[in-house]
């Protein structure tokens, strides 16, 4: 949680800036619906800023409020799967820290897919539909940065896997 700048302790108040690797935690549960369309859907989200575009997480004190963007870690096993979907209000950009993931780009029934490696980084811009799978056979750890304070929810196209599960 970030401190006032103006009425905080500046010691106190650089120290609600830093978010250390000791306090993340991966939550399994906040993408778990997806799993209803195949165990190969379970990954676990690491919040840093904001809540992303998975639910609501206002009310985790390990992050720090969102201002204009949110960030996160994903962590995608050997073979999971991130279905396609898309955020139509904001660009969404990975950042591969660990492992490989294909990326694919979707338009009219076609998918486009690279593989991105160690330090490698896609950019999708808003209404572009996208997936994720991680090819390789170690888990895969990357980034990923919402352009956007609180993120809509995307919406899962009926060629997405996941199209028609609820959330509950």
């Amino acid at each position: 949680m970030t401190l006032d700048y103006e009425t905080a302790d500046l010691k106190e108040f650089t120290d609600s800036l830093i978010l250390g690797r000791g306090t993340r935690h991966e939550d399994w549960d906040t993408l778990g619906f997806q799993a209803k369309a195949g165990d190969r859907f379970k990954r676990a989200q690491i919040r840093y800023v904001g809540s992303g575009a998975t639910g609501n997480h206002e009310n985790d004190n390990r992050t720090i409020a969102s201002q204009g963007f949110t960030f996160s870690n994903m962590l995608l096993p050997a073979g999971a799967e991130g279905p396609e979907h898309t955020h139509h209000d904001a660009e969404e950009a990975f950042f591969v820290l660990e492992g490989e993931v294909e990326v694919g780009v979707h338009r009219d029934g076609v998918v486009e897919k690279r593989t991105l490696g160690y330090r490698d980084m896609i950019v999708v811009p808003a209404g572009v539909p996208r997936s994720l799978k991680n090819t390789g056979s170690t888990d895969a750890l990357f980034c990923v940065i919402i352009g956007t304070q609180k993120p809509q929810v995307p919406t899962y196209p009926e060629t997405s896997a996941v199209f028609g599960i609820s959330r509950d």
